[in-house]
């Protein structure tokens, strides 16, 4: 934003179509679900928790803190609170609407010194297109006042101009049909001058109980009862979920936190979490972690499903993958893709919501990732994890082993200790199980797709591809150590290391209804390999490098157990899926009772998610420990 003068003119276009390439929209509903969604105030800058917008106008309420005194200098960018974190905030987030319609957070914060520390609970609301911000502060520094300040102006170049009139910030939108907002607060001005803020602002002790709002002039009591009305809506919504209310409530909310704008291609995302976004330049959605998301919001908004799952495929590389990594400024992962999840995931959504629109959007760039797979990762006859030589912007890091296991999901998993990366084929020397489970699995939903596209070619063509996938996989099968293993395609062998991808051919449904028991009975209730107190780890107990608990090195992680227990709904495993899903559902509610977190992974022996800096306090998919039960549970 320019500089503060009497009046504030910010005079751009909105964004230019979208950056990606290969971002091609091909249905009239698909375009105007995004214009839909991008509407109203929310929070949907990535940069702060503490900011609410109104798109699709760009105008935002930036809310900041500065101390009247040597401590806390201003600061206008909040996270939500991660023990492994270094910010001087530790922000609780709480019940947030999809549309933002209400909003909660607690808020602490040290500002320097003896009785120094400050708590807050933020509530917001919107309600006939105006917003309504109240703070309740619960706890002041005894010896050095905090000021609120309250900045004002347009996000992303959107066009229009803010001034300063009296205690009142007067708004004017620069585009057509834009809305004009006036931004008042319940509190007295201070006129803290020691700002760089660069757009006109309100400065408010930050005491007591004060209200900060757009529109006409009301008192403390009138915001706290439309605050209040829309609470009480948003936790009735949450009731109607009785006993799995707190399940619902922990996915629920962190998916709405997570809902952000992405101004460079006009459109509403869910990154993994805002950190992510904030520490990648502007947003950064990757593959299977997206997809996973999109599941999510199908089992409650239809909407949010269809543009996750949209959006994740609409990066496709014109090399013809969907990314491992697509992000701010057209910017690819252009050596490697992810887990094929896709496909699983938009037949999913498919189901509950049947509207085959949204199939005929993603269709064409499903169908070539999966012709991908085998002209790139195919080593004779099964597939393996690779990075072409392809240098790409994203990490530096392109064919090579760390590549490889990038490609894999699996950063850093014991299973790939020792296996050679081939330069000549791009590739691991290792046939891998659970990326060839997944792929028949999406063959599979893929000609199921096809089907109802009405695609009968394309439809034989996937099926006919999943039978010779699903062929070579039972070769992987061990009848020794009753489970799939992996093979090394340098030497012949079979891998020991069991991990839950080892599971992953239930999914495809190519382990017999024999096998499948003996999976479960001998590898799933193994205590020295994964059961236990706190499942499923990321790597069997007894595999060297489980004690790492670093990472995929023994950790658990959201998304195994579920694509686990995809595996097991396709069989009479009634007592493995309930134990997976109980066990899973007492993981995510051991954090999310005691600090509201859902962590990006767990330590497999003690259950903590906060005990390494590799774990993120607010990561999507770690609710899908919560999901299994849900589904379990028939919602």
């Amino acid at each position: 934003m320019h500089k503060l003068l009497t009046s504030l003119l910010i005079a751009a276009s909105f964004p230019a179509a979208a950056q990606h390439m290969s971002r091609a929209l091909r249905t009239a509903e698909y375009r105007a679900l995004q214009q839909k969604l991008c509407r109203g105030w929310n929070t949907w800058s990535a940069n702060s928790v503490l900011a609410h917008v109104y798109l699709p106008d760009g105008f935002a309420l930036t809310l900041g803190l500065k101390s009247a005194g040597m401590g806390h200098n201003f600061q206008n960018t909040f996270f939500q609170a991660n023990a492994t974190a270094r910010r001087l905030e530790k922000i609780r987030l709480g019940p947030h609407a999809d549309d933002g319609s209400y909003t909660e957070l607690t808020m602490e914060w040290n500002t320097g010194g003896a009785d120094s520390k400050n708590a807050a609970l933020v509530q917001s609301a919107t309600e006939n297109g105006e917003e309504y911000i109240l703070i309740n502060v619960e706890k002041r520094a005894r010896l050095r006042a905090e000021h609120l300040i309250v900045e004002t102006g347009y996000y992303w170049n959107r066009p229009g101009t803010v001034r300063r009139d009296g205690g009142v910030l007067k708004a004017q939108p620069g585009r057509p049909g834009g809305r004009a907002f006036e931004v008042r607060t319940t509190a007295p001005e201070v006129n803290d001058p020691f700002l760089t803020s660069n757009a006109p602002y309100l400065s408010v002790a930050l005491e007591g109980r004060l209200a900060v709002y757009t529109g006409p002039e009301k008192s403390l009591e009138q915001v706290a009862a439309i605050v209040e009305t829309h609470r009480a809506a948003h936790m009735k919504r949450l009731a109607d979920y009785g006993e799995a209310r707190e399940v619902f409530t922990a996915m629920q909310t962190i998916l709405a936190w997570n809902l952000t704008y992405d101004p460079e291609n006009d459109r509403a995302i869910s990154p993994v979490s805002r950190g992510w976004s904030a520490n990648w330049g502007g947003y950064v959605l990757f593959d299977w972690d997206t997809y996973f998301a999109s599941f999510m919001y199908g089992l409650y908004n239809r909407d949010l499903a269809f543009a996750n799952a949209v959006e994740v495929t609409k990066g496709i590389t014109r090399r013809g993958f969907i990314p491992n990594s697509s992000s701010a400024y057209g910017i690819q992962s252009d050596d490697r893709s992810q887990p094929p999840v896709g496909s699983l995931m938009v037949l999913e959504i498919y189901k509950r919501h049947k509207e085959t629109w949204f199939l005929a959007e993603v269709y064409d760039e499903l169908l070539r990732w999966n012709r991908w797979w085998p002209g790139a990762r195919d080593t004779k006859g099964l597939l393996a994890w690779g990075s072409d030589n392809v240098p790409q912007l994203v990490d530096g890091t392109f064919h090579s082993f760390q590549a490889a296991l990038f490609e894999s999901g699996l950063d850093n998993s014991p299973m790939y200790d020792g296996v050679p990366f081939n330069p000549t084929t791009d590739r691991l020397e290792m046939a891998d199980v659970g990326l060839n489970g997944l792929y028949v699995a999406d063959c599979r939903a893929l000609a199921e797709i096809a089907g109802v596209l009405g695609k009968t070619a394309d439809q034989r063509e996937l099926l006919a591809r999943g039978d010779k996938y699903a062929a070579a996989l039972g070769t992987l099968w061990d009848e020794t150590a009753g489970i799939y293993l992996n093979k090394r395609t340098d030497t012949g062998e079979s891998s020991p290391r069991l991990s839950p991808t080892n599971f992953y051919p239930l999914i495809a449904k190519v382990a017999t209804a024999e096998q499948a028991a003996r999976m479960m009975r001998e590898h799933y209730f193994n205590p020295l390999e994964f059961h236990g107190e706190w499942v499923m780890p990321s790597i069997a107990r007894n595999v060297q490098g489980y004690q790492d608990q670093n990472y995929w090195r023994g950790r658990i992680w959201g998304p195994m157990n579920f694509l686990v227990y995809l595996g097991m709904r396709n069989y009479d495993l009634g007592a493995a899926r309930a134990d997976l899903a109980e066990r899973s559902h007492k993981l995510l509610m051991k954090s999310w009772l005691s600090d509201r977190a859902i962590y990006e992974n767990y330590n497999s022996i003690t259950g903590a998610g906060n005990d390494v800096t590799s774990s993120d306090a607010y990561y999507h998919w770690g609710a899908l420990l919560g999901v299994i039960g849900l589904m379990e549970q028939g919602h």
